[in-house]
């Protein structure tokens, strides 16, 4: 059975929202899902002041499982445009399985948040596919064939380059991840998945040639 992480980060919940909903729509594909977050690496004293989310239901992954899986979907809000410092610094820990080339041809997806509609969504996607591309892996996003990326009735997240959702209310409020996102989230956790199965078959049938 084709095997699936999806590995995020959350400060404030928002993406830990759209990881559950990606998870979902994996699982719609027969996968195997496991649903991680990175370590934080914050001081205690620092997140509690800033309100981080600290109770997470989600065990913290390792680097060393990463083989582990046929596909990796990663979740990161954006700093400046970029990832999450705490996602950087998992990924950056994984210098000893590039060497080892372990993750070549699996596949690998992002999806975001952002603080405001043009707040980077698209650059930290982007950024993050950088990292998975130099891992050697398949790169793939939220495909025109999810509808809901076109929507001009409402202010909406995603893009061809993952899925997203809006944090900020326009206000200065909280802004949960809207149903058309979340509706993103599990396309692209389902067409995921379906990638991966499509390669792990095609591999077992070549072995079996072979």
């Amino acid at each position: 059975m084709t095997k699936v992480l999806v590995l995020y980060y959350s400060s404030y919940g928002h993406i830990e929202t759209m990881a559950n909903a990606v998870a979902e729509g994996a699982r719609t594909a027969g996968a195997t899902v496991a649903l991680k977050r990175v370590p934080e690496i914050v001081p205690e004293a620092v997140a509690v002041k800033a309100g981080y989310k600290r109770n997470h239901d989600a065990p913290v992954a390792t680097v060393a499982e990463l083989p582990d899986y046929d596909a990796i979907i990663i979740g990161t809000p954006t700093r400046f445009g970029n990832m999450a410092a705490q996602m950087k610094n998992f990924l950056d820990q994984a210098g000893g399985i590039w060497a080892r080339d372990a993750l070549v041809g699996r596949i690998g997806s992002v999806f975001t948040s952002t603080g405001s509609q043009h707040g980077g969504q698209e650059s930290t996607i982007l950024a993050t596919h950088t990292v998975l591309l130099h891992l050697g892996m398949v790169i793939t996003g939220l495909p025109y064939s999810f509808k809901g990326q076109m929507r001009m009735d409402e202010i909406t997240g995603g893009s061809p380059y993952g899925a997203s959702t809006l944090a900020d209310d326009g206000n200065g409020g909280d802004r949960q991840p809207s149903a058309n996102e979340l509706e993103g989230a599990r396309f692209q956790g389902r067409h995921v998945a379906e990638l991966a199965a499509a390669l792990v078959a095609g591999r077992t049938r070549v072995g079996e040639i072979a």
